[in-house]
């Protein structure tokens, strides 16, 4: 209902002129009670009587605080709202305005209110149009598991006064499915329904804040990669990394062998050696179990190493008969062996064994694309003696051992 101010002394005398009652003035709004999406226009509808004779002078909207004079003060002059207000109405009966770009600041009461040139004819629309600026929210269930049916609900802090069509967004792109007035439905989701889900009203601008909706999913089973992935030799660096996909992410340890020997999605190995050689395999650990990897190999190229001549015989070894050199080695890939008699430029043999049919100083060389290296030389030497007594002596050069053989053959005693 409109109210009137309280009468004037010729507001009085007016009422007392047949044709003329407080009837005549008034302001209705329709509606009273309005809620509008933030940063949409707002139309507040408004129509306004007053008694015949009294002719217009002013007419504007207010916020209803009233100024030192007395006076309302008029919105279309507030820099807040200078900008964003236009008048619809007229200086007869329709009173209208459209607010555009509304704020949640702007929610309270807001009145029309009229001048006429006669100095009592004054009124304001006390009964107001109440406007609630809204924005939008996502609510979204705080733990998703992948299979679950999950229910989004765009909420607002009141009842929009228009039928609103709500439309949804992941990741900023629109969505066609499971749409019912303000709620997402989503079946059985899996882990692509992982993102930003946001919500708006279709015809406005306006997009809520984003909710980042996190379907959790176990671990399948971890891979291993190899950086660099080809030849590793001794003294490279080498990354060896985890993939195991999961939300929330998997716990990784690293195993040699059955040996725990790192934690982390990335297991690196700096300078690397023969030693660190063997099969490694990561594990992932989730709340509800553990899974690992199949095992790579990490297999290390080095050069030959360690070489040395072993003298492989026994027993009785008469004239024409051979010593068998065995030459002995670390490398990788496994080396080619060539023998050498020293001072000779020639190799004598090759393999890992070599026969040595005469006496002399021998070594073994062993090579591969990394190195090579030598062994230290071994001296065979085969003495004839009277009967056929043979005696064969072979030492290393550095005197680190000495293998006499002595095979006394009496073939006759006089």
């Amino acid at each position: 209902m409109s109210q009137r101010p309280a009468p004037s002394p010729l507001l009085l005398f007016l009422l007392m002129i047949p044709g003329v009652s407080s009837a005549d003035w008034g302001v209705s709004y329709s509606p009273s009670h309005i809620c509008a999406l933030k940063d949409s226009s707002v139309i507040m509808n408004c129509t306004y009587t007053y008694p015949t004779g009294h002719q217009i002078m002013k007419v504007f909207w207010t916020k209803g605080d009233v100024k030192e004079d007395g006076e309302y003060p008029d919105l279309s002059e507030d820099p807040e709202y200078s900008q964003r207000l236009q008048y619809l109405g007229d200086k007869q009966q329709i009173c209208t305005i459209r607010l555009s770009h509304v704020t949640l600041e702007d929610s309270r009461m807001y009145y029309f209110r009229f001048i006429t040139y006669n100095p009592d004819g004054k009124w304001i629309g006390h009964s107001g149009v109440t406007l609630t600026v809204t924005d939008l929210q996502v609510k979204s269930p705080e733990r998703v598991t992948e299979g679950d049916s999950v229910r989004l609900t765009c909420r607002s802090s009141c009842t929009l006064t228009y039928r609103a069509t709500f439309i949804w967004y992941r990741n900023s792109q629109p969505l066609t499915a499971g749409i019912f007035e303000n709620q997402l439905i989503l079946g059985k989701v899996n882990r692509e329904d992982t993102g930003r889900y946001r919500c708006g009203v279709d015809g406005h601008s306006y997009r809520s804040a984003a909710v980042q909706l996190n379907i959790r999913y176990p671990p399948e089973n971890p891979v291993i990669s190899i950086s660099p992935s080809g030849e590793i030799k001794k003294g490279d660096s080498v990354t060896l990394i985890c993939s195991s996909d999961s939300n929330p992410p998997a716990e990784i340890r690293w195993f040699k062998g059955g040996t725990f020997v790192g934690s982390g999605r990335i297991f690196n190995i700096s300078k690397i050696s023969s030693d660190d050689s063997g099969e490694y395999k990561c594990r992932s650990t989730y709340e509800h179990g553990e899974k690992y990897s199949d095992a790579v190999t990490l297999n290390i190229m080095h050069p030959p190493r360690d070489i040395s001549v072993l003298i492989n015989g026994s027993g009785e070894i008469v004239s024409g008969d051979s010593v068998t050199l065995i030459c002995s080695s670390d490398s990788n890939p496994p080396a080619e062996i060539s023998w050498f008699k020293e001072n000779e430029s020639s190799a004598v043999g090759s393999g890992q064994s070599f026969s040595a049919l005469q006496s002399g100083r021998f070594y073994c060389q062993a090579h591969n694309q990394h190195g090579s290296q030598r062994s230290d030389a071994v001296t065979v030497t085969v003495h004839h003696g009277a009967g056929r007594n043979v005696i064969v002596i072979a030492a290393t050069s550095g005197g680190l051992f000495i293998i006499i053989i002595i095979i006394i053959i009496i073939l006759f005693i006089m």
